[in-house]
């Protein structure tokens, strides 16, 4: 779970998710390309426990929420050691949910039963193509 602090920073767009990184970007890296639109407070790179390499993605906050917005506009879809990253407001929803969790998985449930009920209700228009509206066979 993170810090009360990095939370509060998420809910005021301080806090900014960069994804699409190259594995030997570091944090000293990301700073530099960063630190041109204000103030870097704090920066956070996930670590695989199995490579001990970073994830491909990072969290960054800056000082205020101009300089993040203006990070977002300049460096989303720009190009850092070779990869495009992915550049916008971390999301406070899917940090407090639990760091496993797939954000859609929470969803996962209601589109399983919307494609159960589209399945159902085409066999039913199917069934009164053949049956006809009467329940009597088309054409009988």
């Amino acid at each position: 779970r993170l810090p009360t602090s990095t939370m509060a920073a998420t809910q005021d767009k301080r806090t900014l998710y960069i994804g699409g990184l190259e594995e030997t970007v570091t944090e000293e890296s990301l700073r530099a390309a960063f630190v041109p639109f204000g103030e870097v407070l704090e920066i956070g790179m996930p670590i695989d426990q199995t490579t001990q390499k970073h994830r491909g993605f990072a969290f960054l906050q800056f000082e205020s929420q101009e300089d993040a917005a203006d990070a977002i506009d300049n460096m989303d879809g720009a190009e850092l050691f070779g990869r495009v990253l992915r550049v916008n407001v971390s999301k406070p929803d899917a940090l407090k949910e639990g760091g496993n969790r797939a954000i859609w998985e929470k969803d996962a449930d209601k589109f399983y039963e919307h494609g159960e009920k589209q399945e159902v209700e085409l066999e039913e228009v199917e069934r009164w193509r053949n049956d006809g509206a009467d329940g009597q066979p088309v054409g009988a």
